[in-house]
């Protein structure tokens, strides 16, 4: 009887394909493991206080902390109040990278983290609730010669998080707090060589500007960029991988063409599903390269949760399918209930996204993260998806169960067949098991990359910005996607045997033609005329009066 591949292909061609898909399952993680640097890096730079000499502030002019161009610098805040240097003359200068080093398109976004160092002093305490205005102006230029352009300017409100586990007497006065790191700066794209920043802390007593914040005495910045690389490593995987899923997307479609049947609605999920993978592995980052594309982290982000909205759905109707009645088979409808909240959490997912890299593509000194109320909106919303995709991964797991058992029924005719058919029902039946197996272990490294990707992206704000996932997990996991799409397109495709009316007859499956001693048993019960792509799809299908 014709039906898919993973139906109709001998055991043996079947074992060399696992093994194939495995090998190159293993390469992927080693690709990460042994030839891609660490994903992101981190660098520390401490500002230069510059002191603004000029009557009147200059916007065009910058503070250089080394060079031919340097600043007129002062070491300590005791220093400029021996020279009467008041605080709103003071420029706290970072110039990005370090002297003899310049930064590359290949770093594809970059991340800065500030800290203050605050010292402890009894007439000079942190108030509660104590917020830090920051005037801050981005520049940038690609040689050592050129003058500075503006890129960015804004003023910005961070609330400080510091805590004294001294005493507060006078014997600890000159003691540093311990303070959160806040988050400051993101750029969605790397395109120039020098960037420039140029950070002050105006004080105005008269409106409670910037008093009450203690004393700061330096100002730490962390800046956080992609590994290039890890970047170029990631632009290859894409590059292989795109044409690869394209072809065997295109193949699995003409193949169901040829059907004479139309196809039925997991044949049209499961080519849903090789579309979202073809879109998030075309390798458009390269024009990231040669372009200043700010949008690239957000496009990246949409892409990702188009995919993952899709391989979430896939997984609910794959199961379903396999456990409805011919009556509720084959009808989208069915599955609102189930993927529904996955939608709406994508939706949930977009607008948070928005709401931080959307803003932005204009203000990159912009964070959700910089107030109480986005704070801890920012952390619910990741600890209720966590909680989400766990829940997800359990009800999958559940619909697994059902599928099994729902199968154990049907099994128990088998052995009224003859042995020959017998065997070949439970060979069916034990390959598809083992996929749905295979199913499961993607669904379950999927929920942890998700989770693990969010806490880690999180973490860069909480403060402990040297958490890391190493480069195999990454490149692992996208492989894994892949292999996945592609074993599934591969598998579930019409084979070549026999095409023509036995493929959507979904005849009752009887025993040996002219036994008449009891083989002919009905695995189906009663089913007529069911199509679907295979064996196993049409004898889990039980019908609405069963």
């Amino acid at each position: 009887m014709a039906g898919a591949i993973i139906e109709n292909m001998s055991t043996k061609k079947l074992v060399i394909v696992g093994v194939i898909l495995l090998l190159f399952q293993a390469f992927a993680f080693m690709v990460g493991g042994l030839i891609a640097p660490s994903p992101t890096a981190s660098v520390s730079y401490l500002a230069s206080k510059c002191v603004d000499t000029s009557k009147y502030r200059e916007e065009t002019k910058w503070f250089m902390p080394w060079g031919p161009n340097i600043c007129e610098k002062i070491r300590t805040f005791d220093e400029a109040k021996a020279k009467r240097i008041e605080a709103n003359n003071i420029v706290f200068a970072v110039h990005i990278p370090m002297q003899n080093m310049d930064m590359s398109p290949w770093f594809q976004f970059m991340l800065v983290i500030l800290q203050f160092d605050i010292a402890f002093k009894m007439h000079n305490q942190i108030e509660e609730g104590a917020a830090v205005s920051i005037d801050v102006g981005l520049a940038y230029r690609d040689d050592m010669f050129s003058e500075w352009k503006e890129m960015a300017h804004s003023l910005e409100q961070k609330k400080l998080h510091c805590n004294l586990s001294l005493p507060k007497t006078y014997e600890n006065e000159g003691r540093y707090y311990d303070c959160d790191h806040l988050p400051f700066m993101e750029l969605g794209s790397v395109a120039h060589k020098y960037y420039l920043l140029n950070i002050r802390l105006p004080v105005i007593e008269q409106k409670k500007i910037n008093v009450g914040i203690g004393e700061i005495r330096d100002i730490r910045l962390i800046g956080i960029h992609q590994n290039g690389g890890f970047t170029k490593v990631w632009f290859a995987m894409k590059t292989f991988l795109t044409p690869s899923i394209l072809i065997i997307m295109i193949w699995y479609w003409r193949r169901i063409t040829l059907m004479t049947r139309p196809p039925v609605l997991l044949e049209k999920v499961i080519f849903a599903l090789g579309i979202s993978m073809t879109f998030i592995n075309m390798p458009v980052e390269w024009f990231s390269v040669g372009f200043n594309w700010t949008w690239m982290l957000l496009f990246g982000d949409i892409r990702q949760g188009i995919f993952y909205s899709m391989l979430l759905s896939f997984w609910i109707i794959f199961c379903g399918e396999h456990l409805m009645d011919q009556t509720e088979r084959n009808r989208f409808s069915v599955y609102w209930k189930q993927v529904g909240p996955i939608v709406f959490g994508s939706f949930c997912l977009f607008i948070f996204d928005m709401c931080e890299r959307g803003v932005q593509l204009t203000n990159p000194f912009y964070s959700i993260w910089a107030s109480d109320v986005g704070t801890e909106l920012a952390m619910s919303f990741i600890i209720v998806a966590g909680i989400c995709a766990c829940l997800y991964f359990l009800f999958l797991c559940f619909m697994v169960f059902q599928v099994f058992r729902n199968i154990s029924g049907k099994r128990s005719s088998l052995p009224a067949m003859s042995k020959a058919r017998r065997l070949h029902y439970e060979g069916l039946i034990f390959r598809f098991k083992f996929l749905m197996l295979v199913t499961l272990f993607c669904a379950a490294m999927t929920v942890i990359f998700f989770i693990i990707s969010q806490v880690n992206e999180g973490h860069w704000h909480w403060g402990n910005h040297a958490v890391q996932v190493n480069s195999a997990f990454f490149t692992g996991i996208y492989g894994m996607w892949n292999l996945y799409v592609f074993a599934i397109m591969f598998l579930y495709a019409p084979s070549h045997k026999r095409y023509g009316d036995e493929q959507s007859s979904g005849q009752c499956i009887t025993g040996d033609a002219g036994a008449n001693s009891g083989e002919d048993t009905q695995l189906t019960t009663t089913i007529t005329h069911v199509d679907g792509p295979t064996e196993i799809y049409k004898i889990t299908g039980k019908e609405a009066q069963e």
